[in-house]
């Protein structure tokens, strides 16, 4: 173990006690975000990037030296394993290089070399690599003719293809060959003859007679293809060219001494490379290729998940939210400014389907529930009839000078959390339309505690997300949400299971089990009671605590991330300058006046506490706890609505950056379909990855580009702004 952690501290440049002490912390069950907030002194104040970049480098290290003693032992079983391949095995640092060591020993299907060598003529092979003409070789063949090899051509033709296959299975050829596809190999995509019936659209119409070099070949275009080929429109291959072709040849040829033969030598080369190797390698190539495309796509829905959940909410803001509709009419949901339903309607709106009466009834009601229930926002999902749905209430705001602003909301998801087990344990008494209509207005109070009850899959911020290995991609989206809620923390008394299920230390039962203790004995007192919750042990309380508050709690400092473990060093610092936790309470404004002169360094070096630690209290007692979310802007609040016929090329609008991709953006300006800002546009100077300058939630100024008011598409740029 200890040269893995050297491998891995010298990688990513710390030190192996770093190593060492975190991965001790994580071994022993403790999480990423309880290690970054609470053991800063172990870890030597690593953050929760660099634990998790230790975590999965060791992992990776512990697997390969898995695969390493089970590749050992299974070569050990056939009785084929030398020292050399032992040696081999264990000086490999990445797993292909294990592999490509093992392949020549994998259980395959019998191959035609396999017969041959089974009929004695691996002995010819070798002597094929030494023998000064074909002349010669045909003279040593008549040495291995049987009633199963009867002429000397057909013991030559089988010596050719165990040489062949023993060129195959060369990791170091493998290896070799591998890299030269990957920096000169051509991707050809054609149409399949099924293309025409299955491809109506010509969706993948640019793919139908396509060439381009492997190693330029972005992540989209790489999910593009492979979905194509799912689908049976597209054929894809990955071939060489000619001077890559014949390097390759050289490569393999010049490790042949004997030049006698090399023409020989040269269609043994051939054979082994068309029938065995290119195939093989092809397949590995296309792999790697998938595999980094993946890793790609992961990390741009990553970060645009971590803004989308870290948009800043709408606190203490009642909301009067429609799920818009033609036929069955707009769903209605009054919330009130706590995020707690209070009434449901249905409207009927839409000018062109709905008759004079329904509109003005629509009207009136909007009119009473504005005024009733003091109503800040109305929230119109984006879906079906939302623009219809926006110019009625744009309309019913000015004409009866209604101080309630509007805003469209992305509603993404809301009917599949409306029909989900958590939205009928809520509201069992809903429809699941009134459901999804509370979904889309609770999002714009407080994006992060409705959105984690939803599939992230289904929250609209990703591309190609059903082309990508759905376990990694799981496994990375939740250590996203896990990041941000734990940032963020949670209201010990208000937050959902969903919410509490990926807070440090909760898992879903437990997060469930502190749901129900809460129905049955009413609000949290003080964090210490979750100790009382079923599942609830001293380890699990130990990760949790910190990160669940209770703003109206008994000890006030249950407010604050000051963990529990950690409480006795705040009532110390306190007394320093003459406060107890009831004088702090009573007196914050007093206390932190006196804490403006402490001196926390000095305190901590004299009572033998980490510095951190003690700097973390300190601050946490100085100021008030804060939520990251509000420094993140707030979404755009609007009382007229825009058209595509408003638009003029040269227009500087307002937008909210609604999706990231590596191509650009998806920017909502009010429109049904979001405008896109294509990577060109987005600055003077070079971009080569939008997300290093655009994020989910962003709002942006920008300015028309073009208008294709056909198919309702508009192209922006944010040059010379």
């Amino acid at each position: 173990m200890e040269k893995i952690y050297n491998i891995v501290a010298k990688n990513l440049g710390l030190k192996i006690s770093q190593v060492t002490n975190t991965m001790q912390l994580l071994d022993e069950g403790a999480t990423v975000p309880f290690i970054s907030r609470y053991r800063k002194e172990v870890t030597e104040n690593l953050d929760e990037i660099q634990i998790g970049n230790i975590l999965e480098s060791v992992t990776y290290l512990r697997n390969l030296e898995k695969r390493k003693e089970e590749v050992i032992r299974l070569i050990e079983e056939q009785g084929k394993l030398t020292e050399e391949i032992q040696k081999s095995v264990e000086a490999a640092e990445k797993l292909q290089e294990v592999e490509d060591i093992y392949f020549p020993y994998r259980k395959k299907r019998k191959t035609k070399a396999d017969v041959a060598k089974e009929r004695g003529l691996e002995p010819l092979a070798d002597e094929m690599m030494k023998l000064p003409s074909m002349e010669k070789v045909m003279e040593k063949a008549q040495e291995f003719i049987t009633e199963e090899v009867p002429t000397p051509e057909e013991a030559v033709e089988g010596a050719m293809l165990i040489i062949a296959q023993n060129i195959s299975e060369t990791p170091v050829y493998r290896e070799q060959i591998r890299e030269i596809m990957l920096k000169s190999g051509i991707l050809v995509t054609k149409e399949t003859k099924k293309a025409k019936e299955l491809d109506v659209k010509k969706v993948y119409g640019d793919y139908y007679e396509y060439k381009e070099p492997v190693s330029k070949m972005p992540p989209h275009r790489i999910l593009a293809v492979n979905r194509g080929e799912k689908e049976d429109i597209l054929s894809v291959s990955v071939t060489l060219d000619e001077m890559s072709r014949s390097r390759v040849e050289t490569l393999i040829l010049r490790n042949f001494l004997n030049k006698n033969l090399k023409e020989t030598y040269l269609k043994i080369i051939g054979d082994s490379l068309d029938r065995l190797i290119l195939p093989s390698i092809e397949r590995e190539v296309r792999n790697i290729l998938t595999d980094k495309a993946e890793l790609e796509a992961i990390a741009v829905f990553k970060e645009n998940l971590k803004n989308l959940l870290m948009q800043a909410p709408l606190k203490e803001k009642s909301v009067l939210a429609l799920d818009p509709g033609y036929r069955t009419g707009c769903k209605v949901a009054v919330i009130d400014r706590n995020g707690f339903y209070i009434e449901k309607d249905v409207f009927f709106l839409v000018e062109e389907m709905h008759s004079p009466r329904q509109l003005a009834e629509a009207e009136k009601r909007i009119v009473d529930y504005v005024k009733k229930y003091e109503i800040d926002i109305i929230v119109i999902g984006n879906g079906t009839a939302s623009r219809e749905t926006e110019s009625f209430v744009a309309n019913v705001i000015k004409k009866n000078h209604l101080s309630a602003k509007y805003l469209i909301a992305n509603e993404a998801g809301a009917s599949i959390y409306s029909a989900s087990k958590i939205a009928a344990e809520e509201f069992p008494d809903l429809d699941v339309t009134v459901r999804g209509a509370i979904s889309i207005g609770r999002r714009v109070q407080d994006p992060l505690a409705e959105l984690v009850k939803i599939d992230p899959k289904s929250i609209g911020v990703g591309m190609y997300q059903h082309d990508v290995n759905q376990g990694r991609l799981d496994e990375s989206l939740d250590s996203v949400i896990t990041y941000v809620v734990n940032n963020v923390g949670a209201n010990l008394n208000t937050a959902s299971w969903a919410l509490l299920s990926h807070i440090s230390g909760i898992k879903k039962n437990i997060a469930k089990n502190i749901v129900d203790y809460r129905k049955e004995n009413g609000n949290f007192g003080n964090r210490k009671q979750l100790l009382k919750v079923k599942g609830v042990g001293a380890k699990a309380y130990e990760q949790m605590a910190g990160f669940l508050v209770i703003p109206e709690g008994e000890n006030v400092l249950d407010n604050t991330i000051i963990h529990p473990e950690s409480y006795h060093i705040a009532k110390e610092i306190l007394e320093k300058v003459g406060f107890t936790l009831e004088n702090y309470r009573e007196d914050l404004n007093g206390a932190r006046e006196k804490l403006k002169s402490f001196d926390y360094t000095s305190f901590a070096k004299e009572k033998e506490y980490g510095v951190e630690t003690v700097k973390d209290i300190y601050q946490s007692l100085i100021r008030d706890r804060r939520d990251p979310r509000d420094s993140f802007e707030k979404p755009l609040l609007k009382s007229d609505i825009l058209k595509i016929e408003n638009l003029k090329v040269g227009m500087e609008i307002e937008g909210t950056v609604r999706n990231v991709v590596k191509f650009g953006a998806f920017v909502d300006i009010g429109l049904k379909n979001d405008a896109l800002l294509h990577i060109s546009e987005i600055s003077n100077k070079f971009i080569d990855d939008p997300s290093k300058v655009l994020s989910v939630g962003q709002i942006i100024k920008v300015r028309i580009k073009d208008v294709d008011k056909e198919r309702e598409r508009v192209a922006l740029t944010k040059k010379e702004i």
